[in-house]
């Protein structure tokens, strides 16, 4: 009897012994998954075809409100000086595009997704913001902070042949390269030019590009064009944002000047648009 009572006993501790390496087992495969998944994430974040940026990132304004579009330059100048360095597109360009296109930091695309430039989702495998634009709804790309954008938009124009004639023009072309922008089709609105070269003259962000290629900064007097009102009748399809995109104006004061309490627009609706541009 005690002989079976040690032999049960050597095949009980067999048994404990070979179910607690097994559970060794089962933990390093659960290891190795959550690893894997990891690495999967990485590898997905890697599909928007930037690299990750160091230092600090560029988050939106606390108070949009009570930002400003030299508040906006001062954030993002040493930016678009770095995209010019590795890209050459003119910094001043850039900024003004940034401008234009964020509403000066404080647009719902670039409080909401970081997207300076209104670049939508083709060929985008990464994070999606969606924003009425031209149609509703439509799928912008959205980043994890503001320098993301900056550098999406220097890949973007770089990598496309479209633009390929732009590179050709001289670094602190500013007036050549906010015309073929246009040309090359990357806005359709015929005042798109003239609005980034009134933007880079009142702030005078061509003495960026002046320092960047360690120049002598240009010299120009920006004499603003008095504000010009029109009237638009509303289309099927519109939305305020459009609009104000459109006219280069705000949702803010297209409210304001037509008493609108919301966003809501008919067709055939009188608007009236004052524009400084």
């Amino acid at each position: 009897m005690r002989i079976n009572r040690f032999v049960i006993l050597v095949f009980l501790a067999i048994f404990v012994i070979s179910c607690g390496s097994r559970r060794k087992v089962v933990t390093t495969k659960k290891d190795s998954r959550k690893e894997g998944a990891r690495i999967e994430s990485l590898e997905g974040e890697r599909t928007e075809g930037i690299k990750p940026l160091g230092g600090e990132p560029k988050l939106p304004p606390v108070n949009p409100r009570l930002y400003t579009v030299e508040d906006y330059i001062r954030d993002f100048a040493a930016i678009a000086m770095q995209e010019m360095r590795l890209y050459n597109i003119p910094a001043s360009v850039t900024l003004a595009q940034g401008i234009l296109e964020s509403g000066g930091g404080k647009g719902d695309l670039t409080l909401r997704a970081n997207n300076h430039f209104g670049i939508k989702c083709h060929d985008w495998e990464g994070a999606r913001a969606y924003h009425d634009d031209d149609r509703r709804n439509e799928c912008f790309r959205k980043y994890k902070d503001a320098r993301y954008s900056y550098r999406d938009h220097s890949l973007f124009l770089t990598e496309r042949k479209r633009y390929a004639e732009l590179f050709e023009l001289d670094k602190d072309d500013y007036k050549g390269w906010a015309r073929g922008l246009r040309k090359a089709g990357y806005a359709t609105d015929r005042r798109y030019p003239d609005k980034l070269i009134g933007l880079i003259e009142r702030y005078k962000l061509y003495q960026f590009d002046a320092d960047v290629l360690k120049r002598p900064s240009p010299s120009y007097t920006h004499t603003p064009e008095s504000p010009e009102s029109v009237t638009y009748r509303v289309k099927k399809g519109d939305t305020l944002y459009a609009i104000a995109k459109e006219h280069n104006t705000t949702v803010e004061n297209l409210q304001r000047f037509n008493n609108l309490r919301d966003t809501t627009i008919a067709v055939g609706q009188m608007l009236v648009i004052i524009s400084s541009e």
